[in-house]
């Protein structure tokens, strides 16, 4: 995966029969660079967006030591992959098989919760263990995000302070809150707004909290979707952990996702067949254009021919190659007008939730991953040059609330 032909000659080289993920872990690494450099905390990659080894390894080697996980599966590659990775368990609901295989097997020694029947679980499934880390969920408005994360987890504000009294009696070590305000968040002030409301729940419940975890959300830059720039969410964020009621050496965690990798994939299919404006493709919903249907995202899109079509550009439906119904991404897709059988369409910005959400539904699904240098689609991240890192911040003192 070093080579720097564009996809068109990469694909035209390898033959392949089914859809081709293109891989550009160079994304990656940019993405990296600049939460390393503007993120005034620690940054734990969400590996349920992307597991692939290249986008791993990618991280690592741009400096993210730290991994948040959501089964004990995701726990063994990152152990596998990278011994001294620090691990968090942050799905708030887990099996007792796997909170006892990511403790006793691979080390995990931070898990969330957010309710007193978890809490009681970890404890058990731990034998007890006096080190761990507990991160108590919230559940925080998703207004601003295109994919609001609310109603499956998360404690609500009456309830969090009686149960971060509960944990913060069971924790010998650090005691975390931590919040998600939905995948693809249009709006800085959300985290802002959210750190707020976990900030009374804290001063209500008159408990010492060591960790404040704003979760994941930050956005990438999809059609009819630009958001606003990387940096006025790191201020919102600054601004509103400067104001919490927490310990004096309080540390700050993220946990993106779709941001570190959403520009780093693409998938390249193939058209089967042109019915009007449907366009019926070797990849789908069951494949790795999950968001594309079942959320129905607009992806960039372009045609890849030797010879570029001089046609003008007309909206396109797409159609996967499975015969579900809902195997259908309505767009529209902006593609040449004289676009047919044959014809080979990049979608981009498919790094998130692309391949990590393909299935083998009706034997699709197969995909083969080439590696491509060039940046086709706009990017959240300024030129290494242009970026200007802002100071760490910088916690003044504070009188703690007397703990429960």
């Amino acid at each position: 995966m070093d080579s720097v032909l564009s996809p068109l000659d990469l694909i035209a080289r390898e033959a392949p029969d089914g859809p081709v993920a293109i891989a550009r872990p160079h994304r990656v690494t940019a993405a990296a660079t600049w939460f390393r450099e503007n993120f005034p905390g620690e940054v734990f990659y969400a590996v349920k967006a992307n597991p692939s080894p290249w986008v791993l390894d990618a991280l690592w080697a741009a400096g993210i030591k730290n991994f948040d996980v959501a089964s004990d599966n995701e726990a063994a590659l990152i152990h596998g992959r990278f011994p001294g990775a620090q691990i968090a368990f942050m799905h708030p609901v887990k099996s007792r098989r796997a909170i006892a295989r990511a403790f006793h097997d691979f080390g995990v020694k931070t898990f969330a919760l957010d309710s007193e029947d978890e809490l009681e679980k970890i404890l058990a499934e731990t034998n007890g263990a006096k080190d761990l880390t507990l991160v108590v969920r919230f559940a925080v408005s998703g207004d601003g995000a295109a994919y609001p994360l609310a109603r499956k987890f998360g404690v609500t504000a009456e309830e969090a302070p009686a149960l971060l009294r509960r944990v913060r009696q069971a924790s010998e070590e650090m005691l975390g809150v931590s919040f998600h305000v939905g995948s693809q968040c249009m709006r800085p002030d959300a985290y802002r707004s959210a750190m707020d409301g976990v900030n009374r729940a804290i001063v209500k419940a008159g408990v010492v909290v060591d960790i404040v975890d704003i979760g994941g959300g930050f956005p990438a830059i999809y059609p009819g979707m630009s958001p606003p720039p990387m940096i006025e969410y790191v201020n919102a964020i600054k601004a509103g952990f400067e104001e919490m009621f927490v310990a004096q050496n309080a540390k700050l965690w993220a946990e993106p996702g779709r941001a570190l990798v959403a520009e780093a994939g693409s998938t390249v299919t193939r058209v089967e067949l042109r019915k009007g404006d449907a366009l019926y493709l070797n990849d789908g919903a069951f494949g790795t254009l999950f968001d594309a249907t079942h959320l129905n995202w607009a992806f960039p899109a372009k045609l890849l021919r030797q010879e570029p079509s001089r046609a003008k550009l007309a909206p396109f439906r797409l159609y996967g190659p499975t015969c579900d119904s809902m195997d259908a991404a309505a767009g529209p897709f902006m593609l040449p007008a004289d676009i047919r059988e044959g014809d080979l369409i990049e979608i981009g910005s498919l790094g998130a939730y692309g391949t990590a959400m393909g299935t083998r539904f009706n034997g699709f699904g197969e995909t083969v991953t080439i590696a491509s240098s060039d940046a086709p689609w706009p990017t959240m991240y300024a030129e290494p040059a242009a970026v200007v890192a802002l100071p760490k911040l910088k916690r003044a003192p504070k009188k703690q609330p007397t703990q429960a």
